[in-house]
Formats: structure tokens, sequence, C-alpha cells
């Protein structure tokens, strides 16, 4: 391989180069360089291609030699798309890794990590950028042509645009194009990041003159007393604070939203919209010289001292410790020392707060990525940290593919959380530890942060592998919440129950209330009822698709597959026999929002699941009316759980904790126990003390009992006992293979034929294959291999070797045909 630098060649000179495709393909292919584009080739680059019949598309120069491949013969490259390369060596070296590790191909690495402006193909959808207005006349002729077929039919695939303009080299005037913003790549249009706003009212400079506002008071109180409130109300305001918004107007005038309309259409106010931040912070303790308290100050220097001897640190601090504000102060010494930030949140989305809160600190040297964005947005931001314009970076699980130029700390906030990981397509890689890979290969530092580390970064910090932090008190000494456990097995014999509440649950719910405080419940399951089934005969509806039930969705009227989106009209009448006797059973998020409205009909009810966020800006707007005290009950999934800092919430009810407890998996109680402290993390977060009932079937359950005592490490303890004997992670590690067939018997041989072949090689290391839970999704059905390996005694990279050959091995047999095979790296 030649080094990563434009090289130049003699004219003559015959060159080839081996491309990484955007596609699951095995090998890498190589193409030969036209002579007048031996210049122009450099690794890293962008280069158009053919591959196959007729396709187009764009692919990674990975190498440039003089060797001609020897089993093909090597077609031309039809255009170098890049001045210089997008794409770095250390990322290609990370690619390379990812690819071995996480047992896939480089083509589906490139395929996650580089937005799809930059990998246009054949197939890929170009609409018109309707937002921007440009003159047709400054148009080159073919761009013309392309504007005017857009207009016509408002969205072309480049395959098209190839037969529109007669050529095969389109692909430069499409990024011309692009780079101008006459276009948009469609498959990646879509939702928004939007920054927190609020309107903020100011008086008109004419009433600052007492003369002038003495003449306005008796104008308002006869015309309109209620404008007249609201002026006196703002007045009164005004002698405490600077900036008031037209919520506490509102609020403190009595006055509607008319009133202030009206006062704003005669002049007398003065608005004005501002980007805010979503935490209820005053400005002195906004501001970047904020004082970290004793513990927060003590742990900083605990984690700098450790950094000399350790790359990564776990930072284990209970919710509300104030972890962001020592994560701030590590960032402005890194970014003071000339080198980049990552900070890793595992949804951007429901953390808009931190990045308000970083943009007050790091102002335009922070650049935000992440799958929302549209892909115009994504590109300049890939762009800017490949320029080294943006010195910290804040973004979801896919930015750890930026192209960094010198990376001297990564921060994974929440690093137990579930979302780091990738489930489909490939790679199915892990942020949090690709992450410790990134920063090993920059020479950076690593910290972990949460407040439930997950078992495997608690395990290697206890067995010094990682070093270790704490902050074990509430910032600004807010105590945590008390909790409390609530029999519905008791309640249910006593009639105390009412619909899913027991009356501890309501008595807390209506006290609540009427402090004017705030209440989050949480049911981990959307939907209304989870089943759908006939007394008499016992008849579920089931999918067409998938091998679960349908769920019923009163929003809808449908009964839903929460796998593949199959809905059908919920039947009246039994299919099976004719029965009118029909009967919901369970219930998700819909119905305790429903019936929770029917016992508390003053309450101001809201719902937060993955139904209610689905449209653009639906979650935001949620979350600001949360804030702005327009909602007294959010009832949620374990979205509630994740990165909610409200000051009036007060209450958490968990309605039923058995549905997390008893799930058939290894880690249902590191989870279980991760979910129920991360919801009770939400109550009482702004000086007043929170109050979270669990309610309960089991209440002598272990981990609820760990729950309301906050003892990580006796769980922590408990489980690893287990976790040795039944050989699970920590102590080894896990791949699984899922083998998929349309037909169940043709599977089953599959299945058995791939397991057999691996234990020839790993022994009783194979487990199965068994069916999982659920048997078949989107019309597939799976069955599952798992392969169990000592963490310690067996070299990890061998037997990925051996599973790589035995799966290629297997799709080279007439018996493979039909099924999809899929490694899985360290499930969660």
């Amino acid at each position: 391989m030649l080094e990563f630098a434009d090289i130049h060649h003699t004219d003559r000179e015959t060159l080839f180069v081996e491309v990484i495709l955007p596609l699951a393909i095995a090998k890498n292919y190589t193409y030969r360089v036209p002579f007048q584009m031996n210049d122009a080739v450099a690794i890293g680059k962008r280069v158009v291609v053919q591959f196959g019949k007729s396709k187009l598309y764009t692919a990674i120069i990975l190498s440039i030699g003089n060797q001609a491949p020897e089993k093909y013969e090597a077609k031309y490259l039809l255009d170098v798309l890049d001045d210089r390369p997008v794409v770095t060596e250390r990322q290609l070296q990370f690619w390379a890794w990812l690819a071995d590790y996480y047992l896939c191909n480089l083509g589906e690495i490139m395929n996650a990590a580089l937005p799809s402006a930059l990998k246009l193909a054949s197939e890929t959808k170009i609409e018109l950028n309707k937002g921007f207005e440009f003159d047709k006349s400054l148009l080159h002729d073919k761009e013309y042509l392309i504007v005017d077929a857009l207009e016509i039919q408002p969205e072309l695939t480049v395959g098209d645009i190839v037969k529109l303009l007669g050529q095969k080299t389109v692909m430069p005037i499409l990024k011309s194009m692009f780079e101008k913003n006459i276009i948009n790549i469609s498959e990646e249009v879509s939702e928004r990041y939007k920054p927190r706003k609020k309107t903020f009212l100011m008086l008109n400079a004419i009433y600052h003159n007492q003369e002038n506002l003495k003449e306005l008071f008796p104008i308002l109180e006869k015309r309109a007393p209620k404008q007249a409130d609201a002026l006196l109300a703002f007045i009164k305001l005004a002698r405490t604070q600077k900036n008031i918004s037209k919520n506490e107007l509102i609020e403190e005038s009595g006055a509607g939203d008319a009133s202030i309309k009206s006062l704003i259409e005669k002049e007398i106010f003065i608005a004005e919209e501002r980007n805010v931040s979503r935490l209820y912070l005053d400005d002195d303790e906004f501001s970047s010289d904020f004082q970290l308290s004793e513990q927060q100050q003590n742990t900083l220097t605990d984690i700098k001292e450790q950094f000399n001897t350790k790359d990564v640190i776990l930072l284990h601090g209970v919710t509300s410790s104030g972890k962001t504000q020592v994560y701030i102060r590590l960032i402005e010494e890194v970014i003071n020392s000339g080198k980049q930030v990552l900070y890793l949140l595992p949804e951007i989305a429901l953390t808009t707060h931190i990045i308000e809160r970083l943009r007050q600190y790091f102002g335009s040297n922070i650049g935000v990525y992440h799958s929302r964005f549209n892909d115009n947005e994504r590109v300049e931001v890939w762009q800017k940290v490949l320029n080294h314009e943006y010195k910290v970076v804040l973004g979801a699980r896919s930015s750890v593919f930026l192209p960094f130029a010198d990376l001297g700390l990564i921060i994974v906030d929440e690093e137990h959380e579930t979302s780091y990981k990738q489930f489909d397509p490939a790679p199915r890689y892990n942020a949090r530890d690709a992450a410790i890979y990134l920063g090993a290969m920059y020479q950076g530092k690593v910290l972990l942060g949460s407040a439930t580390p997950s078992f495997e970064s608690y395990y290697n910090a206890r067995t010094n592998k990682y070093g270790f932090a704490e902050l074990t008190e509430r910032f600004g000494g807010v105590e945590l919440p008390q909790t409390e456990v609530v029999s519905i097995t008791e309640e249910t014999k006593k009639k105390t129950m009412q619909s899913h509440f027991t009356s501890v649950l309501m008595e807390d719910i209506k006290r609540a209330l009427a402090n004017k405080e705030q209440v989050i419940l949480f049911q981990n399951r959307r939907g209304y009822a989870p089943l759908l089934m006939c007394k008499i005969c016992a008849y579920t509806p089931k999918c067409i698709n998938c091998d679960v039930s349908l769920t019923y969705h009163k929003s809808s009227g449908k009964l839903h597959c929460h796998y593949c989106g199959y809905k059908e009209d919920a039947p009246s009448i039994c299919p099976a026999c004719g029965s009118t006797h029909l009967e919901y059973k369970g219930f998700g998020t819909e119905k305790v929002e429903d019936e929770l409205s029917m016992l508390l009909p003053e309450a101001r009810i809201a719902r937060m699941d993955m139904d209610t966020t689905r449209s653009k800006n639906s979650l935001q707007n949620i979350l600001n009316d949360l804030e702005e005290k327009k909602i007294d009950i959010l009832v949620g999934t374990q979205m509630v759980a994740k990165g909610l800092d409200f000051a009036d919430v007060t209450v958490i009810g968990v309605i039923n904790a058995d549905s997390l407890l008893k799930y058939p998996d290894y880690r249902a109680n590191e989870r279980s126990f991760q979910m129920l402290a991360q919801v009770s993390g939400r109550a009482g977060r702004r000086g007043k003390q929170g109050k979270v009932v669990i309610q309960t079937y089991d209440p002598n359950h272990r981990v609820i009992k760990q729950v309301i005592e906050n003892d990580y490490k006796d769980l922590y303890l408990t489980e690893m006992e287990e976790r040795r004997s039944f050989k699970y992670p920590p102590f080894y590690r896990i791949i699984n293979l899922d083998i998929k067939h349309k037909t169940p018997e043709i599977l089953n041989n599959q299945a058995e034929y791939l397991a057999n072949e691996l234990r020839k090689n790993f022994g009783d290391r194979v487990i199965g294959p068994e069916f999982p839970l659920v048997v078949r999704i989107r019309n597939y059905y799976i069955k599952s291999i798992m392969l169990k390996f000592e963490r310690d005694t067996v070299s990890i990279n061998r037997a990925k070797a051996i599973i790589r050959d035995t799966i290629t091995q297997f799709q080279t047999t007439k018996l493979s045909k039909g099924s999809i095979v899929q490694p899985d790296v360290d499930p969660i």
C-alpha cells in the first residue's frame, strides 16, 4: 500500500486502485486508473465505478498500486470526485478493525459511516431543494436539464439522470449541484434538530417614560382589563428579573394568550423569540465560570490524576450528581491543548438540553451529528470535523465514524444504554466499545459515565483494567427520592385498586397535582392492550408476517405488529368461532392514559412513546409542554427514563415493575435495576425531595430491594456469581449467529448443519440451534446459535476467523440457498 498522500505519477504509468464499495461483499474490487486521472487518485478519495452489469457506485480508494487483478480484467475508473480525501487513513484503519471485530464487510461499514450524499449510487434518489431559491439562467446546460426534469417529476434516481443526459459521468454534476444547495438527497431528508425556542417580552421604549405609562393604564383598564392586568404583572416581574417570558407573564397575570397577543399588536410589548436551554438554571449557574462543589472538584482531580496511568476511566455518579459539569471542565482543558473532543449520548432527541448547555460554553466550536439531521447538514459537519473547525462534537452512536484529526478525549455518557448498540443492519457495533478502540488509536482518553454502569464496565474497573471515580451525592445537596413499594396483590385483595393504580399511587398523584407539581408514570409497553382474546375459543389475532400477537391501538382503532408495522382492523366478531365475546388483555401506555383521564378528568395528561413521537417535532413539543407546565401527568415507555430534567416533577410511578423483572434474559435483573434507578432519578431534581412509587406483584424481589436502597454494588456481586456459574459475560464472550429462511423445514436443516460444522472446532462451546422468543419476523423464520468463549484462555481473533471461514464454507453449499446468516458479536 502506498502512503496516504497525493502521489505524482508519470503520465503513462498504469495504476490500479483497490476500492471499498458500499455493498456487503466479502472482497474489495480493483479498478484500472485512466492515464489522465493518475495524478488525481489518492487514498481516501471518492471515485465513480461501474459494478455489476450497469450500476454506478461511489467507492472509496483503499490502496493504489501497479498490480492488475489476476482473476478478472479490471474495469476503468469513471471519475474521481474529490480534490482532497474525504476519509482519513485513521478512519480506514478504524473501519478495518470494526469489520474484523464485528464479523462484517468493509462495504457495510462504509454504508454506516458515510452520509448518503457522499455515497451516491444508481438507486439514490434526488429531489429539488424547495427551500432554496436560485437563478436558473446561471445554470449550465446539463444542470438546467436536471432541474427541468425534477420540476416535472419531483424525484429521480441517479440512474434516471444517467439516461436523461446520455452519459455515465453524472456524479460530478450532482456533487456540484448538491454543494450549491440546488438538490437534496431524498433518502436522508428527515427531521431536523430544532433548538428549544421561547418568546420573551420587553416593554416598548416609549413606555419607559412614566408619564406615557400613566396615560396608558386608564385606557386599558376601561377597554381591556385583562391587558391592564398583564401590563401590571409585567412591571411587577421586571423589578426582580431581567428576562420575562410570555408563559411566565400568562401564569403571573392570569391573562390569556389573546390579551398578550393584543398588547404585542398594539406595540406596547415587543416580542422576541430566542433559543433557550431546557434546564431550569439561573444565568450565573449557566455561565462558564460556574463553581464545582467540593465533591465534584475532588472527583475531577482524581480523574485527571488517573488519566496519567489509565486510558479509560469509569465515572459512577448517582442521578443528578452534576456529571455534566465535571465533563465541561475536562472538555475545556482538552480543547485548550488544541485537541478535539467527542461527547457521545445514547439519544440526542431526549438530551437537547445538553446541546444547548454546551453551546453556552463552547459556542461555534461545537458540532452536533445525528441521524435526524438532513443530509446537507451531516455532510457539512463531516467537512468541518475534517477541517478541524469543530473542537467538540456531540453525537449519537454514528458520530464515532467522523473524520477526526486529533481526538484527545471521548466522553460516553450513560454508557450502560442499549441505544449504543446497532441491531440492524450490519455492522452490529457497540459505540461504547468502538469509542474505546478509537481513543486508543488517537492516543486519547475515554471517560465512561453512568449512575448505573454496565456490569462489563464495572468489572473492568474493579479488575483495574479501567480507572474508577465516584460522585455519591446529588448536586446542591438534594436528597435522593423516597421510594415506596406497593403490592398489587394486597391492594387487589383489599379492593383499593382503581383500574391499574394502587391507592398509594393515586394519593401521591392527587397530592402532587394539588401542589401544582408534575407526575411521570412509567409503563414499558406501548399501545392500548397487548392481547385481544376470544373468551370462548381463546383465539388471538397474529401478524401475517411475524410470529407475534397483534397489539390493539385505540388511537388508530387497529391491531398493530410492533416488529414489521403490519396493521389490520380490530374484529368485533371472533373469526374462528363467531363469538362476540372478545376481550383485551394487559395494558400499554395508551390504556394508562385513557383510564387516568377518566379517574382524574381535571388533569392534563400526555403520552410519550414511539407512537406519539413519530411526527416532526412531536417529541420536542411534548418536552416543551412539560417544561411550561402545560402537562400535569406524563405517561411513557422507557423514553421517560432517559435524560429528562424538569424542576417540578416530584412523583414517579412505575405501573408494573414485573414486566421488566420477569423477562427471560440473563441481563433482566441488571436492566431492571438500571431502568428503575434511571426512572426514579427523574424525581425531585431541583431542591425538593421526590417520591417514587413502584407497583409490583412481588414486593420482596431482590432487585426491588436493591433499587430502594440504591445498592448497585450488592446487585453487581450477586449477579456476578450467577454469571460466573452459567458462563456469561464479563467472564465469557458471546457471539450469536441468527440463521433466517422463509421455510422452517429448510431452516432446521441449515441451522443443524452450521451448528455441527462449528462444533468440529468449538465442541460444547456451541449452544443450539434454538428458536428465539419470536420465531418469525417479516416472513423469515429464525434459529439462533450461541457460542461462548472463555475470556482469558481462548484467542477470540482465532475463533472469529474460524467462524467467518465456516459461514463462507456453508454459503458455498447448495443447502445454504435462500438463507441469511447474521453474526452478532457481544450481543446485548
